[in-house]
């Protein structure tokens, strides 16, 4: 396991990353190794995004819709 020493961190920075930590309920460390583990897993690019660019190449896609012909359902709050 790797060791990283963050200096120079604004006091405002530290004291909101304790409140996030708490608000967690984790210490400050591991509220810190959850961001930069949530920061570092996002993908390289968003799929839906390349999706549509790959489609808009070959000059996009119609989609033919069905109209909706069945009445809404009513809902049992009991």
């Amino acid at each position: 396991m790797s060791a990283l020493t963050i200096r120079q961190l604004d006091e405002r920075t530290h004291a909101r990353l304790r409140g996030r930590a708490a608000k967690h309920g984790r210490s400050v460390e591991a509220e810190v190794r959850a961001i930069l583990d949530a920061a570092v897993d996002l993908p390289e690019e968003n799929i839906l995004l390349a999706l549509r660019a790959s489609v808009a190449e070959i000059g996009g896609v119609d989609l033919s819709t069905q109209s909706r012909t069945d009445l809404p359902r009513a809902v049992d709050l009991s």
